[in-house]
This record gives C-alpha cells, sequence and structure tokens, in this order.
C-alpha cells in the first residue's frame, strides 16, 4: 500500500467480542501471515503489571508481533476514553505511515464506541457533584439512580447496565451539569477514523453455557499460573488502593479483597469468575446494539479460515 494514497483508501480494522472468545488468537494468527500490527483496545492491558489477569500477551510475542497501547500506564493513574482514542489515532497513522495495516482487537466497548463515533467534549468532574451521587447511591442504590438515568437520558441508560456505578454516575454528572444528555453531547462529535475505510468484526458465540463454561476454566488456568501473587505483588506495593481504576478491573478487584482480609480466596474466586461472566454478558449486550458489527460464531466449523478470507480480500483489493 503506498504511503502517498489518500485516508480513505487506508483501511482500519476492528475485531472485537466478549472476553474468552479468543480475539487475540485470532488477531496473532493474522498478523503472522499478513501485514498487520496489533493495537490493543483493552482498558486493563494498558497498566503496567497488571498481566496474568488481562491475559497479556508475553513479551516474547510481542517482540515477534508489534502490539500497541500494552503497557503504557502505571496502574497508579487513571486512562480514559479520551486518552485511548488520542493514542490509537496516533498509532494508526504510525501503522500506516509504515504501509502497514491497523488491527484494533479488544472488548473494551466504551473505548471503541469513543473511537468510532467520537468524543465529546465532556465537562470536568466535579468532586461535589459526585459525592452528592454516591450519598444518593448510599442510601437508594445505584440501580434507583440508573433508573433516574433512564428519565434524563434514556440512550444513554439503554448502553449503561445497572450494575456499572461508574458510568452511571458520570452519565447523570454530564445530564446535572450541563443540562444535555451525555448522549447527544456524544453523537455531536467527530470520529477519530472519518474517512477511513473502516471493517469491523465481532466474535459471538452462540453457546453461552459453553461460553460460561470456558470464562470459569480460564480464570482458573490463571490462578494455576500465578494470578494471586501477581495481585499480592501489587497490594504489597503500598501506593495502590482498592480505589484506583487498575485495582477496578474484573478478577483483579475481587482477589484484592481477599488479600486485603475482605473475602475469603473460595470466595473471591467464585465471586470473580461471576463478575467475568457478567462482564461477557455487557459486551454481549453491547454487540447486539451495534448494527455496524459483522458477526462471526467462533466456534463454527472453518470459522477462522472465512474470516481470514475476508481479511485476505479486503488487503488484496487495496494492493496490500
Amino acid at each position: 500500500m503506498s504511503a502517498q494514497r489518500d485516508r480513505a483508501a487506508r483501511p482500519v480494522l476492528i475485531l472485537t467480542g466478549p472476553t474468552g472468545t479468543g480475539k487475540s488468537d485470532w488477531a496473532i494468527r493474522a498478523a503472522e501471515r499478513y501485514p498487520v500490527e496489533i493495537v490493543s483496545a483493552d482498558s486493563a492491558m494498558v497498566y503496567r503489571g497488571l498481566d496474568i489477569g488481562t491475559a497479556k500477551p508475553s513479551i516474547v510475542l510481542r517482540e515477534r508481533i508489534p502490539h500497541h497501547l500494552i503497557d503504557i500506564c502505571e496502574p497508579t493513574r487513571s486512562y480514559s476514553a479520551g486518552q485511548f482514542v488520542a493514542d490509537a489515532a496516533a498509532r494508526i497513522i504510525e501503522i500506516h505511515g509504515r504501509d502497514r495495516i491497523p488491527l484494533l482487537v479488544g472488548g473494551t466497548f466504551l473505548y471503541l464506541r469513543a473511537l468510532v463515533s467520537g468524543m465529546a467534549s465532556l465537562p470536568q468532574a466535579s468532586a461535589q457533584l459526585r459525592r452528592e451521587l454516591n450519598e444518593r447511591a448510599d442510601r437508594v442504590g445505584w440501580h434507583e439512580l440508573h433508573e433516574e438515568l433512564k428519565c434524563l437520558d434514556p440512550e444513554a441508560a439503554s448502553r449503561i447496565h445497572r450494575n456499572d456505578p461508574q458510568r452511571i454516575q458520570r452519565a447523570l454528572e454530564v445530564c446535572l451539569s450541563t443540562g444535555q444528555p451525555i448522549s447527544t453531547l456524544q453523537r455531536a462529535s467527530p470520529s477519530a477514523l472519518a474517512g477511513y475505510r473502516l471493517r469491523r468484526w465481532a466474535l459471538v458465540p452462540s453457546d453461552r453455557t459453553a461460553l460460561n463454561e470456558r470464562l470459569a476454566e480460564r480464570f482458573n488456568a490463571m490462578m494455576t499460573n500465578g494470578f494471586l501473587r501477581e495481585v499480592e505483588r501489587l497490594h504489597g506495593r503500598g501506593d495502590l488502593s482498592a480505589e484506583h481504576p487498575a485495582m477496578r478491573a474484573v478478577g483483579y478487584r475481587q482477589l484484592w479483597a481477599h488479600v486485603a482480609g475482605a473475602l475469603s480466596l473460595a470466595d473471591a474466586v467464585k465471586a470473580a469468575i461471576a463478575a467475568t461472566r457478567q462482564l461477557a454478558k455487557r459486551q454481549l449486550t453491547w454487540i447486539r446494539s451495534d448494527a455496524t458489527l459483522e458477526r462471526i460464531e467462533p466456534a463454527a466449523p472453518g470459522a477462522f479460515a472465512a474470516w481470514e478470507g475476508r481479511l485476505y480480500e479486503e488487503l488484496r483489493a487495496l494492493g496490500c
């Protein structure tokens, strides 16, 4: 692909899906055959030191196959969707400049939606308003605040799970501080991918029971591989708490509670597996709400070969 070709001819590929469906494996297999560089769209992989619980690709693998937006942030810091959009857009330009193709891979749909649909210019967080919302949530529960959000911004409420206090809080904060729904502000913002040739696929397993079993097996394998020791090391640093966004990641939050003495190990593992399954359920809800995604059943015979064929035709049409 010529570096001089205009932006409209440059492809940006996205492979997403629920956790545990094999997205990373598919991307790595594609990158072994085609001029592809992988850009992570995972909100936990950005943090250094969160390795086993995020199923982060090994350093050896990353040296062989280019990966981006992994290990770019200390776990003591916050990393936002806005930062992701800026970082991903910059990496896409760099990858195209090398006459290669960016393939975004991950299941953080907040990041992907912000990248594809645009980031609104939203107000800074209000400490006072957040305290008020937290106090109300303590009294009546986040489910009740989600019901309030349905009245103020039905579109945002339909995308935000009622068990997602962080996003409920932010959506209410924007509505109450600006007088405008956050969904309206988000639609008014330009996309960082405007003008690119965009192809989007989602791995969507039809057998939820099999997926739930696979997620439990994967978590138990992480425990065998030292996940608990990883969380113990993070806890022992002394500069992290349960309130840091990195430590609220699924799996880390529950094991942190065990290390802090709030849960038995058995209860922490049980809670972590349940939280992982809930995450997959929310991710499937996001996918169902996005009609632009081409869905693929990853367990279907020949599924990867069929996707690879579409990828090959896409790149061949561009002379890549």
